[in-house]
């Protein structure tokens, strides 16, 4: 029996069809374990951990983290729980700012406004439970005034401070505010 030249061709072109769509496949799925460039990453090209540092204003094709609003300013604080607990300061003179969480995968994990906070100051304190039963023993005097963020475990991350520019007038006055924020130890 012998097979038609046609027939062969035809199972050829399907093997290979098929084979590339396995690679394809494979190579889709191993995307997220090749990249190394975080948005925890690309961070700290913008400075020191623990402090908030100003990021470059979005501009179309130049933002220096994806999804950035472009009527905003935005700074942002790498940190470490497992450095100690983190807090968060800042008092910016616009009707909008919000400060946004994230873990080193880049995952929202909490978010705040000035709106849900009722406060025109970002006062707000992240720290494990291990590390707020050792600050329970010897609590701080603006304990109570403080938004207590609480987790299980360590996390690495990073804070997004944004502020609303609600006129160009205004964008250095912002600018300043944010550079005046603090991300630290209490």
């Amino acid at each position: 029996m012998t097979l038609s030249p046609r027939f062969t061709l035809t199972v050829g072109a399907l093997a290979t069809l098929c084979l590339a769509a396995i690679i394809h496949i494979l190579v889709v799925l191993s995307i997220p374990h090749n990249v190394r460039h975080s948005a925890y990453d690309n961070i700290a090209k913008y400075g020191e951990d623990r402090e908030f540092n100003l990021l470059a204003d979005v501009k179309p094709g130049q933002e220096p983290l994806p999804d950035l609003d472009p009527a905003m300013k935005h700074a942002a604080c790498r940190f470490r729980l497992d450095d100690g607990p983190v807090l968060f300061d800042a008092s910016i003179p616009v009707s909008f700012w919000s400060i946004g969480l994230f873990n080193s995968a880049g995952e929202a994990v909490y978010s705040l406004n000035n709106r849900t906070a009722g406060a025109e100051r970002l006062s707000m304190l992240v720290l494990t439970t291990e590390q707020l039963s050792i600050l329970r023993e010897n609590p701080p005097e603006n304990l109570e005034d403080l938004i207590v963020i609480e987790t299980e475990k360590p996390i690495s991350g990073f804070a997004l401070l944004r502020a609303y520019v609600p006129h160009p007038s205004k964008a250095e006055e912002v600018d300043a505010a944010l550079k005046r924020a603090s991300c630290g130890t209490i």
